[in-house]
């Protein structure tokens, strides 16, 4: 493995997690966060206190706050959604190589952040690393995979390989959207996870709702141009099953928190971090309608978590629906309309 010069752009528990996995493997870390005091803190502790605390910087990251970035063989994006578009203005070189971990829909426009990327940073060489990747778990050194996806095999192999450890194992695509699609829409889901296991409802509810979750997410997936093995993998499936059930996940967590009761601000407070599902709610359903699908699962989630009808309600909306057949991923259903 040839040690790289990599930029982790976003210094949260995801960034910081992904910084100390390429330190790991001897490469030269810059992790830049915005705020000027918690990484001057991260820079002189060796630890991010607020986001991972517990586990130490290895010496060869560098934490700054400053976004006069040296050059990188390998630039990671890790910051929040609806901070994407702004980081990528950071990136140096003629031909930037840039993978998106972040995973969410930009607010607003409803665009995947891969073309996010796209409209900001044309002259860079984007893909993507998705797949149930808890941060603190990656830091511990627990055995989990990921996929990478970029359009050229031999990038896609280069990124693999720096990420790649006996902890961390890391799968190659060319299926850039399927994996954006799944990384992003999961978030929803896990959102409704939670809020079923708030209201104490049990396994079965929940396992229903998800598998009912993932076929509207592959059929979205599908209708953008993506393949339906990704959605049955370890971006799919995979990030889904970690995301919905742990209680380290913070979409779960505050899905839960919904569902026994609270309010999506008081949910939010309590958590103290971005759950990027919130905001995906809202854009997943504008690229439904884009799209002319239905996803009323997807809608059953968002209702709720706008306050326009409790978790319960939700639950009796999506019971009552018109009996049908569970339907199939490769018919109709699944083709843009014309």
């Amino acid at each position: 493995m040839i040690a790289m010069r990599a930029t982790v752009l976003g210094a949260g528990s995801w960034g910081t997690a992904l910084a100390i996995l390429l330190a790991r493997n001897d490469h030269e870390v810059t992790l830049y966060g915005r705020d000027p005091v918690e990484m001057e803190a991260m820079a002189h502790h060796r630890e991010n206190f607020h986001y991972l605390p517990g586990f130490a910087l290895p010496a060869n990251v560098r934490p700054t706050a400053e976004a006069d970035l040296e050059e990188s063989d390998l630039w990671v994006v890790a910051a929040p959604s609806q901070g994407v578009r702004g980081v990528l203005g950071y990136l140096k070189g003629d031909r930037p190589l840039v993978v998106m971990a972040s995973k969410g829909m930009e607010a607003g426009t409803s665009l995947f952040l891969h073309q996010v990327a796209a409209e900001a940073a044309p002259h860079a060489r984007v893909g993507a690393i998705s797949g149930p990747n808890l941060a603190v778990e990656i830091v511990r050194g627990i055995p989990t995979a990921a996929v990478c996806a970029f359009e050229d095999p031999a990038i896609a192999d280069q990124v693999r390989m720096a990420f790649m450890s006996r902890a961390f194992r890391v799968y190659t695509s060319d299926d850039i959207v399927g994996i954006e699609v799944g990384g992003a829409l999961k978030n929803v889901l896990a959102l409704g996870a939670g809020m079923s296991d708030g209201l104490g409802y049990g396994d079965n509810t929940k396992g229903a709702l998800l598998s009912r979750g993932l076929h509207e997410m592959a059929k979205i997936g599908l209708a953008m141009g993506a393949r339906l093995d990704t959605f049955l993998g370890i971006a799919g499936v995979g990030d889904l099953f970690a995301t919905a059930t742990s209680r380290l996940s913070r979409n779960y967590r505050v899905g839960r928190l919904v569902g026994e009761g609270k309010t999506l601000s008081e949910a939010l407070q309590e958590v103290g971090q971005v759950a990027e599902g919130v905001s995906t709610s809202e854009s997943v359903l504008v690229v439904a309608r884009r799209l002319g699908l239905q996803a009323p699962t997807f809608e059953a989630i968002e209702t709720v978590l706008r306050g326009r009808v409790s978790p319960s309600t939700a639950v009796g909306m999506l019971m009552e629906r018109l009996p049908k057949s569970e339907g199939v991923l490769l018919g109709s259903d699944c083709v843009p309309p014309t």
